[in-house]
C-alpha cells in the first residue's frame, strides 16, 4: 500500500479507482467477485455487498475501511469519495474499466477530475514476497502430483475431455482451490493448436498428448505444460521433443534479474531458430504468474523492459506443425538476485506411456 502510495504521488494524483478484482485481492486481502477500492494518501476504502459482509471480516487487513452497499456499490463510492481530504485528481485502471463504468465517471462523478493509468498496480504485483513465492510452490506441488497421477490413467480411446476431467478431479483431491484457466489437453494432430480445448476427439497409440494446466492455492496459480506421446515414440517425436527441452532448458538456465524480455525470449528462439524450426515457434516464450495465470513480466521479443528480483515467469517454448502435432514444454521460473530457480521439478524427458 505504500508502495502504491509513492506511485500515486509521482503520477501527480491524489488518488486511485481500483476495480481490477485479482489487484483488490493484492491490496486488501478480499477474493469476492464484487467490489470497489479508493486508495488515496490517507485512506483505503473498499466497497461491497451484503452477500460478502462476512467474508470481509475474515479476509480483510487492518487499515482498511469497509463498506457494505445494500444497492449499488457506485452509488455509495460518490458520497464517500466526496468526504476524503483533499481528492481532486483520481486515476482510473484504464485496462479494466467498462466503458459503462467510464460514463458513470463522466457523470456522477463529473465534480472530480479523471485521469487514465496503466499497470499502477500491475507492476508492484509483478514482484512477489516470500509469502506468495511460497503460496506459487504450493499450487506447482499440486499440479505436478495430478499431472503424474493423469499420465497413469492415459490409454488409447479415452477422449480428451475425458482426460482433462481426470486431470482436473486430481487437481481438487490435491488441494487446488480452482483452475487457472480450462486445462488444455490436445492430442495427435490436435496437439499443434497451443491454446487448444480438449475436444472429442480420441487418444490412439502414437498420439502426442499436450497438457497445459495449473493449480490455485489461496489465489496464486502455477502454469505447466508437458507433451507425452501414448505407446513408443517415432524418431521424428523424439527429434521435435529434443529440440524443445534444450530450448526450455537454455532459457531456464539464462534468465535472470536484470535481463529484457525479448533477450530471455531470443535464448529460445534462436536456438529454435538454428535448429530449423523457427517458423514453427510464434508465441512468446513467457509470461507472469500470480494472482493471475497471465500477468506482468512479459517475455517476448517485443519487449524491452526489465526482469526484477522476485518476479515469477513461464519458460514455455513451442514447436507446432499443423496436421502432425506440436510440443510444449512448460516450467514455472523464479527470479532472484543470483539467477533463476525452476521451481518445477516434473521430468522434461520425452514420456512414453505404456
Amino acid at each position: 500500500m505504500a508502495a502504491l502510495r509513492d506511485a500515486i504521488g509521482r503520477a501527480d494524483l491524489d488518488a486511485l479507482l481500483v476495480t481490477s478484482l485479482p489487484s483488490i485481492r493484492y491490496l486488501t486481502g478480499f477474493s469476492g467477485s464484487n467490489a470497489l477500492l479508493v486508495v488515496s494518501a490517507l485512506e483505503c476504502v473498499l466497497f461491497t455487498d451484503f452477500r460478502y459482509e462476512t467474508q470481509v471480516a475474515d479476509e480483510v487487513w487492518a487499515g482498511v475501511t469497509v463498506k457494505i452497499e445494500p444497492t449499488s456499490l457506485w452509488a455509495g463510492l460518490w458520497p464517500s469519495i466526496a468526504t476524503m481530504t483533499g481528492v481532486e485528481r483520481i486515476g482510473f485502471e484504464s485496462a479494466h474499466l467498462l466503458h459503462r463504468d467510464f460514463a458513470r465517471l463522466l457523470e456522477q462523478g463529473a465534480r472530480w477530475q479523471w485521469r487514465p493509468t496503466t499497470d499502477m498496480v500491475e507492476s508492484l504485483r509483478a514482484v512477489k514476497d516470500a509469502g506468495e513465492v511460497a503460496l506459487i510452490r504450493r499450487a506447482v506441488g499440486m499440479a505436478e502430483r495430478a499431472l503424474q497421477r493423469t499420465l497413469a490413467t492415459l490409454r488409447p480411446g479415452l477422449s480428451e475431455t475425458m482426460v482433462a476431467g481426470v486431470l482436473e478431479q486430481h487437481l481438487r483431491e490435491e488441494g487446488s482451490e480452482a483452475f487457472p484457466f480450462p486445462s488444455i489437453v490436445a492430442s495427435g494432430p490436435r496437439s499443434a493448436l497451443p491454446h487448444a480445448r480438449a475436444g472429442d476427439r480420441c487418444l490412439d497409440a502414437g498420439d502426442f498428448v499436450l497438457l497445459d494446466f495449473g493449480a490455485v492455492a489461496n489465489g496464486y496459480c502455477s502454469d505447466i505444460t508437458r507433451t507425452v506421446v501414448l505407446g513408443s515414440a517415432t524418431s521424428r517425436q523424439r527429434e521435435i521433443h529434443d529440440v524443445v527441452r534444450e530450448a526450455n532448458a537454455r532459457a531456464s538456465g539464462a534468465v535472470r534479474a536484470g535481463m529484457r524480455g525479448m533477450a530471455a525470449d531470443a535464448v529460445a528462439r534462436d536456438y529454435i531458430d538454428e535448429c530449423g524450426h523457427g517458423d514453427a515457434f510464434g508465441h512468446s516464450l513467457g509470461h507472469g504468474i500470480g494472482l493471475e495465470v497471465h500477468e506482468a513480466p512479459r517475455l517476448a521479443k517485443t519487449v524491452e523492459s526489465l526482469l526484477a528480483p522476485g518476479m515469477v515467469v513461464t519458460i514455455e517454448p513451442g514447436i507446432y506443425r499443423p496436421g502432425w502435432g506440436g510440443v510444449r514444454i512448460e516450467d514455472d521460473v523464479l527470479l532472484t538476485d543470483s539467477g533463476a530457480e525452476v521451481l518445477t521439478t516434473f521430468p522434461r524427458h520425452l514420456i512414453e506411456i505404456a
